[in-house]
C-alpha cells in the first residue's frame, strides 16, 4: 500500500488530502499542488484529471515545492499508485511501430538509450515485467510516461507526441 499527501503550498503548509490509491480526480479534494511527501510507495502524478497531460514519477520522499518533482506549475489533477514488484523488470523496445524492426531486450535501467543501442527512437514497446518510466531526453529529463506491462504498438499508446526516447528507468522505490 502507498501513501502519498498533498499540500496547497509550499513546503507542506496550507489545506492538505491524502491518498492511498489511485485517485483521477483530486480537483475537488485540493485547488493546487505547491508540496508533496511520498510516505510509501512510487506514484505517477498528473497535471490534468484521468491520468492526462504531463506525468511525473515520485519516489518515497519529500518535495518542498513542484519544481523537486521537476513540475512546471502547481497543477496536479491525478495520481495513480504504481503496484510493488519484486522479481526481474524486463522490456522489449522496437524500432519501428506495431513492434516490428530492430528488437532490443532491457532488464535495467537505462541512462542513454542512444548511446547503448544506437537509437534516437522507439517506435513501438513491450513491457513484459514490471512498471518503468520512458524519459524523453537522455539522463532520466524530459517529460515522463509511466509504462505498465503490455504492449505499446505506437508510441500515442504511452501517450508521446513523437517517438523520441532519451533513457528508460524501472519504476522501483530504491535504486
Amino acid at each position: 500500500m502507498g501513501k502519498i499527501t498533498f499540500y496547497e503550498d509550499r513546503a507542506f503548509q496550507g489545506r492538505c488530502h491524502e491518498c492511498t490509491a489511485d485517485s483521477p480526480n483530486l480537483q475537488p479534494c485540493i485547488s493546487r499542488c505547491n508540496s508533496i511527501r511520498v510516505e510509501s510507495g512510487c506514484w505517477m502524478i498528473y497535471e490534468r484529471p484521468n491520468y492526462q497531460g504531463q506525468q511525473y514519477f515520485l519516489r518515497r520522499g519529500e518535495y518542498p515545492d513542484h519544481q523537486q518533482w521537476m513540475g512546471l506549475s502547481d497543477s496536479i489533477r491525478s495520481c495513480r499508485l504504481i503496484p510493488p514488484h519484486s522479481g526481474t523488470y524486463r522490456m522489449k523496445i522496437y524500432e519501428r511501430d506495431e513492434l516490428r524492426g530492430q528488437m532490443s531486450e532491457l532488464t535495467d535501467d537505462c541512462l542513454s538509450v542512444q548511446d547503448r543501442f544506437h537509437l534516437a527512437e522507439i517506435h513501438s514497446l513491450n513491457v513484459l515485467e514490471g512498471s518503468w518510466i520512458l524519459y524523453e531526453m537522455p539522463n532520466y529529463r524530459g517529460r515522463q510516461y509511466l509504462l505498465r506491462p503490455g504492449e505499446y504498438r505506437r508510441f500515442l499508446d504511452w501517450g508521446a507526441t513523437n517517438a523520441k526516447v532519451g533513457s528508460l528507468r524501472r519504476a522501483m522505490d530504491l535504486y
